[in-house]
């Protein structure tokens, strides 16, 4: 892949999509590398580094140019998150956030006024948020209280939200609400919230184990007046957008977590090859030679299901299975590599003086957020026994 990894060559990429990482490989180690360990102090990504995201064409690679996007796709966005999330998994998330959950809705069920307001924004400089989540309703997302509620051609909402990644910087939300709360999910509707809209605001931000530069906080829509025409896609329809949308964006998630495994992996194979125990290297002990020819095969395959996931979609299939695969499988990767990486340090990989501990607690995140891993499941076995 990039020159010095110790990642395994893909054949699956094209010259372009080589040439594309390789773009994002040397923009993570020269903008994003030297900002981490003051945003992780700082919990809060470095507010420098988010116009560079803009200038570099990462927050709109599925966007059409005639919209203001690179035209590019769903691989080269798993291809953006994964070389990001090898330096840093709470940089990656908001590219990832941004292609996956806000302009992948707003491409799909926008209508043309909207995609001419809002695409070129997301595009060129607003940081956007997808909130679905509530206090109250996490792996059952449909369940959310969140009202919705006409007002001659305006809508009125009312409610709060929980764990918006993004939230403390954007300016323009997706927001689920149930406008006809009687017919239970079919009642969904998805809105564009921007974030001066009277009645809207961002409440506390949540001290986390990992991902720490991202913010994860609450929105309050305290009688949001949102204009009919922010109504995104049907009204009815928002659990259908809401799913679409969380299919693609599990394949993001998937190359989140095999960029934070390769991260650590690198760490660690550099640090065997130079640490001397007894005399000699510790990579010249044959148990560590197999537990680390054992994660990278494990991690091979992981990647190459992302990739896979990300290709169908890009192909026009339904990859509700195998984005569910993916994510499941690479966050269950990604924690096994990074917790023997750890161990791989002995007691430096305890410490914060060494990357690794930091990719440790990133890792945990993958099973949880955009639907956990009994949720991937629960997808995958409806798709086997359908």
């Amino acid at each position: 892949m990039t020159h010095g990894s110790n990642a395994m060559p893909l054949s699956v990429l094209t010259d372009d999509e080589r040439s594309f990482q390789s773009a994002v490989a040397e923009f993570a180690q020269g903008e994003v590398a030297p900002r981490v360990a003051a945003m992780e102090r700082a919990a809060k990504l470095d507010p420098e580094l988010i116009p560079k995201y803009f200038e570099m064409g990462l927050m709109g690679i599925q966007v059409p140019e005639e919209h203001g996007g690179a035209g590019g796709s769903v691989m080269m966005v798993a291809l953006a998150v994964e070389g990001i999330s090898r330096v840093d998994a709470s940089a990656a998330i908001m590219v990832d956030v941004q292609n996956t959950l806000v302009a992948y809705p707003l491409l799909t069920a926008a209508s043309a006024e909207q995609k001419a307001r809002y695409l070129p924004a997301i595009c060129e400089s607003k940081v956007g948020a997808y909130a679905l989540s509530e206090a109250a309703s996490g792996s059952d997302a449909f369940g959310l209280q969140t009202t919705a509620k006409p007002q001659g051609r305006d809508w009125v909402l009312q409610g709060r939200k929980l764990w918006i990644t993004n939230a403390a910087e954007a300016e323009v939300f997706v927001v689920f609400a149930n406008a006809d709360p009687g017919k239970g999910y079919k009642g969904i509707t998805a809105f564009i919230v921007e974030r001066d809209f009277p009645g809207f605001s961002v409440g506390r931000k949540e001290d986390k184990l990992g991902i720490r530069s991202s913010s994860t906080c609450e929105l309050i829509l305290d009688g949001v007046v949102v204009p009919g025409d922010n109504v995104l896609g049907p009204v009815g329809q928002g659990y259908k957008i809401a799913i679409e949308t969380l299919n693609e964006g599990r394949i993001g998630i998937g190359a989140q977590m095999i960029g934070v495994a390769q991260g650590a992996l690198d760490a660690a194979v550099g640090y065997v090859n130079e640490r001397h125990q007894f005399g000699r290297a510790v990579a010249d002990n044959q148990a560590v030679q197999f537990q680390l020819a054992q994660v990278a095969t494990e991690l091979q395959a992981a990647r190459l299901m992302v990739y896979d996931a990300a290709r169908l979609k890009d192909a026009g299939h339904d990859v509700a299975q195998a984005g569910a695969m993916a994510k499941l499988y690479a966050s269950q990767v990604c924690e096994r590599v990074t917790s023997l990486c750890v161990e791989l340090f002995g007691g430096y990989g305890y410490t914060k003086d060494y990357p690794v501990e930091k990719f440790y607690r990133d890792a945990k995140i993958g099973a949880i957020y955009e639907g956990t891993s009994n949720m991937q499941l629960q997808t995958i076995a409806k798709g086997l026994l359908r």
